[in-house]
């Protein structure tokens, strides 16, 4: 027998048609800058001028900015030191963020207390970049990947995150992978790690969208140019304009025609350039987020 729809009441309908309408109205004021720069950056460099803030479409197709900025050396260097730098940090963070968080979540921890007070203290009174500078200079840091890879390897903020995560774990089945003969790291490995899946993707995210960002320290830190991530290169060429795409070329060079390109749809590429990483990252992480915490335990 099939059931008779329930009626939506009118205010109910209103109410329904208000929470779409103003979702779609964040959904447009989301996507439409985007789709701006992408129409600049797509556009013929001659037509960019007469384009407007709310441009959606390209005036007259031409891939000449794309062509200039995938081919440049200085932002191949830049993308593949972002890519490096941001993949080890993320790594490295995660790692040593989750077994100090397991550490600090077991009860039995000598100092436990202690040690979380400190993390707090470092959350409250975060150290200067001019300390922060000559610890670098002192380990001999400057002007290598490690200055801006350990830069806040390990975040207060996330690590507190995965703690409360960790106390969650039914204490039950730690107990019972010690009767089978599991050592703490074989717990930690194959029982906690399994279960802390969804908590483990959202610092992931965290860690890789915050590394990936970073300009600033890595702009203090490394003078040598052939070792600036992408960030940094876009900040040079946002303030040094066409003069970064045209710099030790020689006449000949086809980089020489980057001063006849609209400087407005340079700057439209390279900013889509350094957006595209972190849109792709989140369709991958999004789907560990519907999982429950106990789906490891379910598969093992």
């Amino acid at each position: 027998m099939a059931e008779t729809p329930i009626r939506k009441t009118s205010l109910e309908r209103l109410e329904y048609a208000i929470i779409v309408s103003t979702l779609l109205f964040l959904v447009v004021m989301t996507v439409q800058p985007l789709l701006n720069l992408l129409a600049i950056s797509f556009s013929d460099p001659t037509n960019v001028a007469g384009m407007n803030g709310l441009t959606i479409l390209p005036h007259g197709f031409s891939p000449e900015v794309w062509s200039l900025l995938i081919q440049h050396p200085q932002v191949q260097r830049g993308v593949i030191n972002s890519i490096f730098i941001t993949v080890a940090s993320t790594v490295l963070g995660v790692a040593f963020t989750a077994l100090m968080a397991w550490g600090l979540s077991r009860p039995n921890l000598p100092g436990r207390r202690f040690i979380f007070i400190l993390v707090l203290v470092t959350i409250v009174f975060e150290p200067g970049i001019i300390p922060d500078y000559f610890i670098n200079k002192r380990l001999g840091l400057l002007d290598t990947y490690w200055a801006p890879i350990l830069f806040k390897l390990v975040n207060a903020w996330y690590l507190i995150i995965l703690i409360r995560f960790f106390e969650e774990i039914p204490s039950e089945l730690l107990e019972a992978s010690e009767l089978d003969g599991a050592n703490p790291f074989q717990v930690f490995w194959t029982v906690v790690l399994p279960l802390a899946r969804p908590a483990l993707a959202t610092i992931t995210l965290f860690y890789f969208v915050f590394h990936w960002n970073e300009f600033f320290r890595a702009m203090i830190y490394l003078n040598d140019q052939s070792k600036w991530p992408l960030q940094v290169v876009l900040r040079q060429f946002v303030v040094e304009g066409d003069k970064l795409m045209i710099v030790g070329k020689d006449a000949s060079d086809s980089y020489s025609g980057a001063s006849q390109i609209n400087i407005r749809a340079l700057k439209a590429g390279m900013i889509l350039l350094t957006i595209v990483p972190i849109l792709a990252i989140y369709p991958l992480i999004l789907k560990f987020f519907t999982k429950g915490t106990m789906s490891g335990a379910l598969k093992g």
